[in-house]
């Protein structure tokens, strides 16, 4: 009788299907990474030094070089081999915040919350004067603010947010959200984005909004505003911030903005329109950093010791820039934290691997993805063309983890439905820390998209949201304070167990159908 058949005759048979038929797992070396993974963690620690002693870490600045730095020494520090910045191609100008005031003064003192876009220069100096509002929607309607706006402090006749909601920002799943991610059913690919023929009205919108504000930029660059003040989405004081300007070297000179909070841009508004002067005084500095136009990862591994596979590697990493506003805690010094320390722990139990295990800690992923997708291109393939190099097929599988502060719950499996009864015996010792779930469902966004655009098997595992939506992502109030000590642990400690059993399994983990090629847009 054939095995296969043997296995369906007994499980029919109401029999026990013998060990050997199940994924193996090792709860002797799962109860060590327990141990040193939830009662002697550093994964606080490690986190402290990427965000309040790094600072933030917007692509290529100087904070981003300060924790890129001390993770390739504490890798060192704690014995893994190789432990190097890697550049991964091109990206542009480095940039920080050297100094961030703004105030009211008139019709009364009032420090407003606001911070400067990102890659946008300072005001050179305290500038005063009264806040005048801009009314256009086309570059014609700018004509009338010709000759007018030199020096001047400007503000645009925005609408307020919608109203606010009474849900609470931080959440958790529920046991109904867990069961419909399991029973959900694989999503086709479907056509490419670039495939995609978008409606001719909405384009045409589009264009329409993107050359007014090519054009509103430039305007107020010749004329000469001393500042522009633009509305930050977010409520109850967060500002999520973005950029107001290109990274690349050859980019054109922007006038000096500031993002800021709905509450005092709504203000400053309400006074106006009510006939109530407005004067505001800002002194803003910022650096360009262009020294060095290159974008690096953070690399290092613990090398493998199997003659016959210690040539494959498994890895396992998240992206370490941030952006500016605050220190990047749950985006993405978490995860790149649990990374680190997942690596600490394999290493502090001794464990010598039969593949390689190399970790990344990206840079300027919130820019695309670049350096997960530098560093595939120079190692495994180019998905625009899928020609792939001797690399690609040494890769068992790259686990990500770049959602929050959250715990994990399970794993977005990607569509790779084979990779689920091997995922299914990993977790079950995990249980008792609520992670039990796997969806076939495909998840965006983040770095293990690189990896699966070359056919690699690429997971995000599924995390609690806590506020990371709501509250934190890409906010002001992305800080230390705002990460759950035990979470982590958790999270560090089925990492480092997936990526042992990964490492020490007879077989690679199984490959979905090769990717088609993906010809640049």
């Amino acid at each position: 009788m054939k095995l296969k058949l043997l296995f369906s005759c007994l499980i029919t048979a109401g029999i026990a299907v013998p060990s050997f038929a199940q994924e193996p797992v090792d709860a002797a070396m799962v109860q060590k990474i327990r141990e040193e993974g939830l009662n002697h963690s550093k994964v606080m620690e490690t986190a402290f030094y990427l965000t309040d002693v790094s600072g933030p870490r917007l692509a290529n600045s100087p904070g981003l070089k300060r924790a890129q730095n001390w993770a390739v020494n504490q890798l060192k520090t704690w014995g893994m081999a190789n432990s190097k910045l890697e550049a991964w191609g091109k990206f542009g100008k480095g940039w920080e915040v050297q100094k961030n005031y703004a105030a009211i003064t008139v019709p009364y003192y009032h420090a407003i919350i606001a911070i400067p876009k990102a890659w946008t220069p300072g005001t050179n100096g305290l500038i005063k004067g009264e806040v005048m509002i801009i009314k256009a929607d086309s570059a014609a309607e700018l004509e009338q603010y010709k000759g007018k706006l030199a020096g001047k402090i400007v503000i645009f006749d925005t609408k307020a947010p919608t109203e606010r909601t009474w849900k609470v920002d931080a959440a958790r799943y529920t046991d109904e959200e867990l069961t419909e991610m399991a029973n959900a059913k694989a999503t086709p690919a479907g056509p490419r984005r670039n495939a995609v023929d978008p409606n001719a009205a909405q384009m045409a919108a589009f264009r329409k909004l993107r050359a007014f504000r090519t054009a509103l930029s430039q305007f107020l660059v010749d004329e000469k505003a001393g500042l522009v003040l633009s509305q930050a989405r977010g409520t109850d004081g967060t500002v999520f911030t973005t950029n107001g300007a290109s990274y690349a070297d050859t980019a054109k000179a922007v006038a000096p903005e500031l993002e800021t909070s709905s509450e005092d841009y709504q203000r400053i508004l309400r006074l106006i329109k009510g006939g109530q002067p407005v004067q505001l005084e800002a002194d803003i500095k910022t650096q360009f950093i262009t020294d060095d136009l290159q974008g690096y990862d953070v690399v290092a591994e613990i090398p493998g010791t199997d003659k016959k596979l210690k040539d494959q590697v498994v890895m396992l990493g998240g992206h370490l820039d941030s952006w500016h506003a605050a220190t990047g805690a749950t985006d993405n010094a978490a995860g790149s934290a649990v990374m680190l320390e997942a690596m600490r722990i394999l290493k502090a139990i001794n464990f010598k691997p039969k593949r390689t295990i190399r970790i990344a800690l990206w840079s300027s992923e919130e820019q695309g993805l670049f350096g997960s997708r530098g560093y595939v291109a120079n190692h495994f393939g180019d998905p625009k063309t899928m020609e792939l190099k001797p690399e690609q097929a040494k890769l068992s599988a790259y686990y990500n983890l770049d959602n929050g502060t959250g715990k994990i719950r399970g794993v977005y499996l990607q569509g790779d439905s084979a990779a689920a009864p091997i995922f299914k015996a990993w977790l079950e010792p995990f249980k008792d820390l609520a992670a039990t779930t796997l969806t076939i469902r495909n998840t965006g966004g983040t770095d293990h998209l690189s990896f699966d655009a070359v056919g690699i098997p690429g997971f995000q595992f599924i995390q609690d949201a806590i506020d990371y939506g709501t509250r934190t992502h890409h906010s002001n109030q992305d800080t230390y304070d705002r990460l759950i000590e035990d979470d982590l642990k958790q999270a560090a400690t089925i990492i480092a167990s997936f990526v042992y059993h990964t490492a020490q399994r007879a077989e690679m983990i199984p490959r979905k159908e090769l990717p088609k090629p993906q010809p640049a847009r």
